[in-house]
């Protein structure tokens, strides 16, 4: 398929111009004209590019790009490296952040939510105006077999705590670094909350306000929706698709 195809494609389906976000979403960094393989991945690090290159990529599809609003990197280091990485090569870069989040069908927390077994699937978590996250039902699980659901699914131990009722009964998730939106889901008096990442206070947070909290890591989180985006990609235009992991302990 043409660049052009895919970049009006994405950005229309995951509705990207809508969000206020820490990015530009869509067409970071523009590569060959035609489209024929696609790695998919959750970080454009430089591993993750030289990876991409080596299965003979020409297009690249992640959640983290490599532009950030606020940020004013120097083209030295890492940063020169995948910069380098990607005009040496001739590499399309997308970069999706909040879109891939908060989609209903391909994205992180959906995507998250189905792996685990949850139902009821609902929009939650109000990010600047739109919501990014998910709440569903869980059917009265104890927080060991929640635990144990998204050990498999992401082949990484979560870390659990806080003072939730013994069986759950509705889940909130935002996947990656929402660690505080957990207020909301106490707000919403939902039974327990999962995102990627923990910060000191939401401890003391969570056995106070009952509630379970789950950190089961960035990373680890944030790789069904791409994958789930770029099946949707293969089934509908054609073209060749393929996960790139790095993995990552955060």
């Amino acid at each position: 398929m043409k660049r052009e195809q895919l970049t009006s494609y994405l950005e229309e389906y995951l509705d990207a111009s809508s969000y206020d976000d820490y990015c530009p979403n869509g067409l970071q960094v523009e590569g060959a004209s035609e489209v024929n393989k696609i790695a998919l991945g959750v970080t454009a690090s430089a591993e993750m590019i030289r990876r991409s290159i080596a299965i003979g990529a020409d297009t690249i599809l992640v959640h983290h790009g490599i532009i950030w609003k606020g940020a004013r990197p120097t083209y030295t280091g890492g940063y020169r490296e995948r910069v380098r990485l990607l005009l040496a090569n001739d590499l399309n870069l997308y970069g999706f952040h909040l879109p891939l989040d908060a989609h209903l069908d391909v994205g992180n927390n959906v995507s998250l939510a189905r792996k685990i077994g949850l139902t009821d699937l609902e929009p939650f978590g109000r990010y600047n105006g739109r919501m990014i996250g998910i709440k569903a039902r869980a059917g009265g699980i104890g927080v060991e077999e929640l635990s144990a659901r998204l050990l498999t699914a992401l082949d990484r131990e979560p870390l659990a705590f806080g003072g939730g009722p013994e069986l759950i009964e509705s889940v909130g998730i935002i996947t990656g670094g929402a660690q505080g939106s957990v207020t909301e889901a106490i707000q919403e008096g939902l039974d327990a909350y999962i995102t990627g990442e923990v910060s000191e206070s939401s401890y003391h947070v969570a056995m106070e306000e009952g509630i379970h909290f789950i950190a089961a890591g960035h990373h680890a989180t944030e790789t069904w929706g791409v994958q789930a985006l770029g099946a949707h990609l293969a089934e509908r235009f054609g073209v060749d698709v393929e996960f790139v992991d790095v993995p990552n302990p955060v």
